[in-house]
């Protein structure tokens, strides 16, 4: 095969090898979740994002049962990775906090929590309170935990000689943030 023949059919063949890269991937799908966190008719996905980090734990007295203990979450400290891997933002807390790089912020509360498997905290569902600042976080109606690994309670005895004591667990989970159609 002649060169003159042969370079237009090297340039087609990378032209479609480019075209694959830098695909968005496929939008989310709730149909495989539980029922009580899948977010409300009306709202769409608006960001995905992929949190990982530690979450905080202490060994506290079992509320209204004396000279128990157990091990009680005090919060999270995660980075929220795009699904391309790029930092796009942090979660934190209390109060739970997701807040974008561009300074923009929302809170949430908690509405549902499904089982995800023994080891891992559960899905959950909360609805967002109105944003701070300008940017992704304007208009973020709710947001689900996903995809859920790691992050349970440590295993570790928590009675009274440890009372008081912190654990930090690793997890990873994908936060998709929702807005009103």
């Amino acid at each position: 095969m002649q060169l003159r023949t042969l370079l237009p059919l090297v340039a087609a063949a990378s032209l479609a090898a480019c075209a694959g890269m830098g695909a968005k991937p496929a939008m989310y799908s709730q149909a495989m979740l539980p029922d009580a966190v899948k977010v409300p008719a009306g709202h769409a996905v608006a960001m995905e994002t992929v949190g990982a980090g530690d979450i905080t734990y202490e060994c506290r007295v079992k509320a209204n049962m004396p000279g128990q203990h157990e091990w009680v979450f005090v919060g999270p400290n995660a980075k929220l990775m795009d699904r391309m891997g790029a930092q796009v933002g942090k979660y934190y807390g209390p109060p739970a906090t997701w807040e974008a790089m561009d300074g923009s912020k929302v809170t949430a509360t908690q509405v549902a929590v499904a089982p995800n498997g023994t080891g891992n905290i559960p899905h959950q569902l909360a609805k967002a309170n109105l944003a701070t600042g300008t940017g992704k976080m304007q208009g973020v109606s709710y947001i689900q935990r996903v995809a859920t690994r790691g992050g349970v309670a440590p295993a570790l005895p928590c009675a009274g000689g440890n009372m008081g004591e912190k654990q930090v667990v690793k997890y990873q989970a994908d936060y998709i943030f929702y807005r009103a159609m």
